[in-house]
């Protein structure tokens, strides 16, 4: 069962342009049987856990740049409800975005700010695949161009689609070529 993080904005004007990819993203992911990984953050992750567990999912994680509950909720402000665990880092935003990524199989981005941006280059430089869904705004529509400016236009591990369920077979695909050795792991 592969782990699927779900990075995206919390807030701001891509959350209401995303919110109805955030959803088919979550039914998407427990329909594929994935466990479903986010920063247990607000917005588009949020809906898509919500949606993930009212779909069924078998495993949803938050990991929470607080170091506890109590400072989860009342410090960040951040919800509970759609998690079967949280884990709470005490790495604030920074450190959790880096244990957050290193620790999916692969990251789907539905719009986003500088958040979704910074989990983006770290799955970009621990070689993680990332599937961009389209058609949330935010940061996701400059991906490319920020591919380009730094060269890596052509990466195998970036792959763009407006369709939850699409990209989600095209990152299964990445994902069963790159593990196929090891696939046994991963049931």
């Amino acid at each position: 069962m592969y782990q699927i993080c779900v990075s995206g904005a919390s807030k701001g004007e891509s959350v209401e342009e995303g919110k109805k990819l955030a959803v088919l993203l979550g039914a998407a992911i427990a329909k594929m049987g994935f466990s479903l990984m986010t920063g247990a953050t607000t917005g588009l992750p949020n809906y898509a856990a919500e949606t993930y567990k009212s779909h069924g999912g078998r495993m949803s994680v938050g990991i929470s740049p607080a170091s506890s509950k109590i400072e989860h909720v009342l410090k960040y402000r951040l919800p509970t409800e759609a998690y079967d665990t949280i884990i709470y880092t005490g790495l604030n935003y920074i450190g959790r975005d880096n244990l957050l990524i290193t620790s999916s199989d692969a990251v789907i981005s539905v719009g986003g700010r500088l958040g979704t941006l910074h989990e983006f280059t770290i799955a970009m430089e621990s070689d993680t695949p990332v599937g961009i869904l389209r058609g949330a705004g935010g940061i996701s529509t400059e991906i490319n161009d920020i591919l380009q400016a730094v060269g890596e236009q052509h990466s195998a591990n970036v792959i763009f689609d407006e369709d939850a369920d699409k990209l989600l077979q095209r990152l299964l695909a990445i994902l069963d070529k790159e593990h196929k050795k090891y696939k046994f792991l991963y049931r």
